[in-house]
């Protein structure tokens, strides 16, 4: 999150009285992310967020608002759309597209522990299932078409060495999605993002998943590699912790039985997870934006991220015994 357009209380106390969720008390500008405008909004009938998108088009936004409200409606504890008197949970503030959804309790849970990541791995199996009956249908806009795109933008910015490692994984993704076992892999909406900033616990206990804005029609696999590298990482080193990888993945695995294909290709896909966030992170690193209070990501974090898991691949078995 982040203020690339700046709203005022006045505007904010508009829009928060023609969706009739009462008297604007206090508003304040998000200053994580890196995508769209957000505010935390509070008025004496709750806490919301209130979310200018910068990127994402009226025509887009269905896709990801109305994503949240079928996940909601089927115990997926997620930000919930608030819609206007004629039922339109899609807004226009400032001349951009506009949602107000609900904050949900708690905070982030930075410092992930077995247990964490344990719940984590069984609501995103739960999530999946539960997507699975969505009918929208929206690819995932930072998927490997993406890539295919952006890497080329990026690749002035990159030394010989790092030309060489992003390409050749480039090339590697781009033969493994014409492999019969990945388009045998099982696919719906993912969250595709899901970090340790977009999860809240209330205490001990996960209180939801938020920030769907990168959500799309993908693999369930590679939405599990993007949370393994980061939720089941040393932050300092992109070390995976393997205690903490195999306790995400045995939880999802009881909720959401792994097929044959998922198991053995989920090494190709933490590769992937990590090539994703390398060049989304390079691309806002040195392509950046005006935005108040935006701090672009540290790209290299993926870079060695993505460099481990060539070097040293990890899978799960059920067995308890990672390879």
């Amino acid at each position: 999150m982040a203020v690339f357009t700046e709203v005022t209380p006045p505007e904010a106390a508009g829009l928060m009285a023609s969706l009739d969720l009462g008297t604007l008390q206090s508003m304040q500008g998000c200053a994580s992310g890196i995508e769209n405008t957000n505010y935390f909004v509070s008025t004496d009938r709750g806490d919301y967020v209130l979310t200018l998108f910068e990127r994402l088009s009226f025509e887009q936004l269905p896709f990801y608002l109305n994503l949240m409200h079928h996940l909601a409606a089927r115990g997926i504890p997620v930000p919930a759309p608030q819609a206007n008197a004629q039922g339109e949970i899609l807004h226009s503030l400032k001349g951009k597209p506009a949602a107000v959804v609900t904050r949900l309790k708690g905070r982030n849970q930075m410092s992930p522990q077995v247990a964490d990541c344990e719940q984590v791995g069984a609501m995103l199996a739960r999530m999946h299932a539960a997507g699975q009956d969505y009918a929208a249908q929206q690819p995932n806009l930072r998927g490997l078409a993406w890539w295919i795109d952006t890497i080329p933008v990026v690749l002035p910015y990159l030394n010989t060495e790092q030309a060489e490692l992003i390409q050749s994984e480039l090339a590697f993704q781009q033969a493994l999605a014409q492999g019969e076992a990945y388009r045998a892999l099982p696919q719906g909406p993912i969250h595709a993002d899901l970090f340790r900033d977009n999860v809240m616990f209330d205490g001990p206990q996960l209180s939801g998943f938020f920030d769907f804005y990168f959500a799309g029609c993908d693999t369930f696999a590679f939405d599990i590699a993007v949370c393994l590298n980061d939720w089941c990482i040393d932050l300092g080193t992109g070390a995976l912790d393997v205690a903490r990888a195999q306790a995400f993945v045995a939880a999802y695995d009881a909720q959401r039985t792994l097929t044959d294909d998922e198991l053995a290709l989920l090494p190709a896909m933490l590769r992937a997870a990590a090539l994703r966030f390398w060049t989304s992170r390079l691309w806002d690193f040195y392509l950046p934006r005006d935005a108040a209070m935006l701090k672009p990501h540290d790209p290299t974090h993926f870079e060695r991220v993505l460099t481990l898991r060539r070097q040293a691949p990890w899978s799960y078995t059920r067995s308890g015994h990672a390879a």
